[in-house]
């Protein structure tokens, strides 16, 4: 357990507070390619209010929500061939917060000169836009594997969960739960409906270990009927620190990414890769899609893998009262992961880079990730299609096709 002013520490993520700024040392997702258009789009990151836009020239700006004329907020607006102009007033300003023209001030006046609008760095990457929060210079951006490679397919859900980010990454350095949350709950509601279990899932963990490393945390497990010499405890698969799992096999692999909106809501973003042997063909265009939380009546989704994870989550509060908990010897990875962020922390107050930064040019990152997932690389990835997020994709049949694997009706 954590008392409430270690509780407090590790998850208010709003400026000037020590895990905030430790988080404003990272590149963070703010938005699917296709939510920069002309028209300026409001995001919230960190707990900042901000505005995305893609002008007429296609450069894409990340703003403060309030304009620094009147205080109007900026998504009132309208991009021009250079910049966002203030509806309210007719302020233009570009990407890097310069103001341009102030219509209505005398024509020799050099006033917009000294003013700007807060403004941050963005790039695009793999179909998603990264904006730094942080002091500059920035670092460079990560070019993880799965995000630059040239021979794969892609598709990227999202939702907007009720909760803190933090919750969501113990999650990831929780391994016990797949067997209990997935395997006997996904199991017993499979068995009211009539159907069979998913036996992946329910086998035991016999051995788990957990070792940091100069991207995150590795995990590796031994299951019941499985060795050392197996890959997922030999190669294992990591948590990116500090917001980032990378899960897969069989060709495919998937980054669940963890975006803190604020301190109470968390941006999940399920970015999927499909890569099959030989690599796949030319993809037009990168498909995005909204992942649902609730079923017709109203209620949580819990038919399947990630639905369960979430409800396992926001159930916890808005913010987990860390200071109620019983923490046993199987929450190993939680307490190290808990560790991390407070060391990191105390890194970033020393005037340091924290874990994982980059400040060399550099092509792709590859990460560590088992090929032979649970024992069964193939199994796995099927099973992936059919219960996870991923049964939402509008181009789940046509992935099932690039790999050889049966299409059934529901896709």
């Amino acid at each position: 357990m954590l008392s409430p002013e270690k509780n407090e520490r590790l998850t208010r993520v709003g400026p000037g507070t020590p895990m905030g700024e430790l988080l404003r040392r990272y590149w963070w997702p703010v938005a699917t390619h296709d939510m920069a258009t002309r028209v300026p789009r409001r995001r919230r990151l960190l707990g900042e209010d901000l505005v995305l836009y893609r002008d007429g020239s296609g450069t894409v700006g990340l703003l403060g929500e309030q304009c620094p004329h009147r205080r109007a907020a900026l998504w009132l607006g309208c991009t021009e061939s250079t910049g966002l102009r203030c509806g309210y007033h007719g302020w233009l300003f570009d990407e890097t917060g310069a103001c341009l023209e102030q219509p209505g001030e005398p024509a020799d006046s050099t006033f917009k000169n000294r003013i700007r609008a807060t403004s941050y760095p963005v790039q695009e990457l793999g179909g998603l836009i990264f904006a730094y929060l942080g002091p500059l210079p920035a670092p460079e951006l990560p070019r993880y594997d799965l995000f630059v490679w040239d021979d794969a397919w892609r598709d990227i859900g999202h939702a907007e969960l009720p909760c803190n980010f933090v919750q969501i990454m113990e999650n990831s350095v929780d391994p016990y739960h797949v067997e209990w949350l997935h395997g006997r709950y996904g199991s017993f509601l499979k068995e009211l409906d009539g159907n069979a279990p998913m036996p992946m899932v329910t086998k035991k963990h016999v051995k788990v270990a957990f070792e940091v490393f100069e991207h995150g945390i590795l995990k590796r497990r031994v299951l019941e009927g499985h060795t050392e010499d197996d890959d997922d405890w030999k190669i294992g698969h990591p948590l990116v620190f500090p917001h980032m799992l990378r899960v897969g096999a069989a060709g495919l692999a998937t980054f669940q990414i963890r975006v803190p909106i604020d301190d109470e809501n968390t941006w999940h973003v399920w970015y999927q890769t499909y890569r099959p042997e030989g690599g796949a063909p030319p993809q037009q265009e990168i498909p995005t899609y909204e992942v649902p939380l609730r079923d017709a009546d109203g209620e949580w989704l819990r038919d399947y893998v990630d639905g369960q994870d979430i409800v396992a989550w926001i159930t916890q509060g808005r913010i987990s009262d860390r200071s109620k908990e019983h923490l046993g010897k199987s929450d190993l990875g939680v307490i190290l992961l808990r560790k991390l962020y407070t060391e990191q922390m105390a890194v970033v107050a020393s005037g340091d880079d924290p874990l994982g930064t980059r400040r060399d040019a550099h092509d792709v990152i590859d990460l560590p990730m088992e090929r032979d997932k649970f024992g069964s690389a193939v199994e796995f990835r099927q099973v992936w299609m059919r219960e996870s997020s991923v049964r939402y994709s509008p181009i789940r049949g046509d992935v099932l096709q690039l790999f050889g694997d049966p299409v059934p009706a529901w896709a």
